[in-house]
């Protein structure tokens, strides 16, 4: 990509767009794109089509999505489904149309099979059953990745898909319902703080493995791919080091200062036993995470603190 290169991030937003925005924006690139959802719905086929049209960007970072936790996928599993498949599907036939240069989709580590051997590899993509709880954010997913693979096959475009572990960071979601478990763990442990609670109460057993990588890594990641990275099927993004929700949560506490209890609900679900990626092939690649969980989960509470709390209280 040269710097006047006109790039299009589509979710330019939320956590993982804003980072890529700001990732580019750091290394003197001058022609980035963005539409809000209010401007341009990307689900409405003929609004894209005339986006593309219009401005014809030559790169595309697909960072828009429907996305949730479990009690959001739970809740809306046909939303979860069909909107993810209407913005995938109309950027990156439209990026074909329009002869874009090079597209990156970004995915999810949900998409392998919930029993997967660990740590999971890039050939375990449709090797099982997925985590119900998750299932239709997978399925569209899984839909994303061959289609970037189909377009490359019949029609030689440079799409390729990259599928970052469990984020967290600036501009995450906080929402009580909707929100992954680390914005989840730090809003309910700050809040129990501040009203001198004295105990939290996290869903499941707190016994399953996660691995969580810090956005600006991932932003970082996805700019290294796009200009060293061609090749179809997919390539994880992650860490390659993962923990208990037990020991997350106390993490979270210990950042925070708070001094009560954790509680676990074993009433709730666990999902997914564990899910700890093999970043072995993008290790090859000469890429390597460099924002640690502990200094990550403070910059991202620091955030929570002062871009997201007025807000919380607000509402």
């Amino acid at each position: 990509m040269e710097k006047n290169d006109k790039i299009y991030i589509a979710g330019h937003r939320g956590m993982v767009g804003s980072a890529i925005y700001r990732r580019l924006n750091s290394e003197g690139y001058i022609n980035i794109i963005t539409r809000t959802s209010l401007q341009l719905d990307l689900r409405n086929q003929q609004a894209v089509a005339d986006f593309f049209k219009v401005e014809k960007p030559e790169y595309v970072f697909l960072a828009a999505a429907k996305v949730g936790g479990i009690v959001a996928n739970n809740t809306y599993p046909a939303d979860f489904l069909y909107d993810n498949l209407l913005i995938q599907n109309n950027v990156i036939h439209n990026s074909y149309l329009t002869s874009v240069k090079k597209l990156l989709f970004l995915g999810s580590s949900c998409i392998y099979p919930k029993l997967a051997p660990q740590p999971l590899k890039e050939e375990y993509l449709l090797t099982g059953l997925l985590e119900p709880s998750n299932e239709p954010y997978a399925i569209a997913k899984i839909a994303g990745i061959k289609l970037c693979d189909a377009y490359r096959s019949q029609h030689q475009c440079d799409f390729v898909s990259v599928m970052p572990t469990n984020l967290y960071g600036l501009n995450d979601n906080y929402h009580p319902e909707n929100s992954h478990v680390l914005p989840a763990l730090i809003r309910k442990i700050y809040e129990a703080k501040a009203g001198g609670h004295k105990e939290v109460i996290i869903w499941g057993t707190g016994k399953p493995m996660r691995e969580f990588l810090y956005a600006d890594d991932l932003a970082d990641a996805c700019f290294y791919l796009m200009q060293n990275y061609s090749e179809p099927n997919l390539i994880n993004i992650g860490t390659g080091e993962d923990i208990t929700i037990k020991d997350l949560a106390m993490l979270v506490r210990q950042i925070i200062g708070f001094t009560g209890n954790l509680v676990f609900d074993l009433s709730k679900p666990d999902g997914t036993p564990r899910k700890l990626m093999d970043v072995t092939k993008l290790h090859s690649y000469g890429w390597k995470h460099k924002v640690t969980l502990d200094d990550g989960i403070r910059m991202a509470y620091a955030d929570f603190i002062e871009n997201h709390l007025k807000k919380i209280i607000a509402d």
